[in-house]
């Protein structure tokens, strides 16, 4: 839909179909259409993880999987739109 509205994708583009391939079994197709899933996953899973069992340095596993997640959307993002 933004595609349609401004002409050129949205950072998150992608990430539906990624999704879906994923849960198809097809993890290198899935992580092709939208490489920051998967740290997007982890970070998901790991604040889910915290909410229920404390663990030394936590706060330090949530910057850096979150500076991670950021740096591999917006390096995936204009690699998108520099290259195709």
């Amino acid at each position: 839909m933004t595609k349609k509205i401004i002409g050129m994708d949205c950072p998150g583009c992608g990430i539906q179909r990624s999704i879906s391939l994923l849960f198809k079994g097809e993890i290198i197709d899935s992580f092709l259409m939208y490489p920051g899933l998967f740290p997007l996953g982890f970070l998901l899973f790991f604040l889910t993880f915290d909410l229920f069992y404390k663990v030394k340095g936590t706060e330090h596993i949530k910057l850096w999987a979150t500076i991670i997640t950021i740096g591999t959307i917006i390096t995936s993002y204009i690699i998108k739109i520099t290259i195709f």
